[in-house]
C-alpha cells in the first residue's frame, strides 16, 4: 500500500479520463491499420454499381443485347471509324511504318534486305505472270501439255539458281552491314526468294527504292 506524501496528491478524474480516450484513440488507431488501403481498381469496381441479373427468358437477352448494340446511327458511326482505322494501319505498314510493320518486317536487317531485293531485277518476279499464261495455254490448247510442262520445268529451275544467288548476295552484304546480326542465313535467304518472287506492285511493304538504285 503507497502512502501520500505531504505536498502530493491524488491523480484527478480529469487526467484519468484523458489518459482513457487517449488509450481508446491508440486502439482505434491501431484496429484501423488491420486492412490494407484498397487499390483504384477495387475503388472503381465498387462505384460501378451493383450487376445486372441474368435475363430470365430469350425476349430479355435479345432486349439486353440490342440495348447493348446501341442505335443504328451510333453503328454506322462505329462500323466508319473501325474502317478508317484499318486503313489507315494498312496505309501505314505499306508505307513502311516500323510501328505498323508485321513482326517478320521489323527492324533494320529487314529493311535492308527489302531494298537489295527491290532494287534488283529479278527473274523470280515473272515466276507467277508467266505460270498464269503457260496454265491458261495448257487449258485452251491440251496437246501443248508436254511443251508447257518441259517449259515450267525450265523455270522452276532457273528460280532456284536465282534464289540460291540471291540468298548469299543478301547475307554477305548484311553481314558486312549488320555485323551483330543474329538473323540466321536461312531465315535472310527465304525472306530475300519470297519479296523476290512476288509482282513488284504486290510486294508488301511497297518498295522504298527503283530497279538500279545503288544500295
Amino acid at each position: 500500500m503507497k502512502f501520500l506524501r505531504r505536498g502530493e496528491s491524488t491523480p484527478t478524474s480529469d487526467s484519468t479520463s484523458t489518459d482513457a480516450g487517449a488509450a481508446v484513440a491508440d486502439t482505434t488507431v491501431t484496429l484501423g491499420k488491420g486492412r490494407p488501403t484498397p487499390s483504384r481498381r477495387e475503388a472503381q469496381g465498387r462505384r460501378r454499381g451493383p450487376v445486372a441479373p441474368a435475363p430470365k427468358t430469350a425476349k430479355e437477352a435479345r432486349a439486353r443485347r440490342k440495348a447493348l448494340r446501341g442505335t443504328k446511327e451510333e453503328r454506322k458511326v462505329s462500323s466508319a471509324e473501325r474502317r478508317a482505322d484499318v486503313n489507315n494501319r494498312r496505309a501505314r505498314m505499306l508505307a513502311g511504318d516500323e510501328q505498323y510493320l508485321l513482326p517478320r518486317d521489323k527492324g533494320p536487317v529487314k529493311k535492308y534486305v527489302r531494298d537489295i531485293v527491290d532494287a534488283r531485277r529479278n527473274l523470280l518476279g515473272l515466276f507467277m505472270p508467266l505460270a498464269l499464261v503457260l496454265i491458261l495455254s495448257m487449258i485452251l490448247s491440251p496437246a501443248l501439255q508436254a511443251i508447257v510442262t518441259l517449259a515450267m520445268l525450265v523455270m522452276m529451275l532457273f528460280m532456284i539458281i536465282e534464289g540460291v544467288v540471291l540468298g548469299r548476295i543478301v547475307n554477305k552484304r548484311v553481314r558486312d552491314r549488320f555485323p551483330d546480326s543474329t538473323e540466321s542465313s536461312m531465315s535472310l535467304g527465304w525472306y530475300a526468294f519470297v519479296r523476290a518472287s512476288q509482282v513488284r506492285r504486290m510486294r508488301a511493304p511497297k518498295p522504298q527504292v527503283n530497279p538500279g538504285d545503288a544500295v
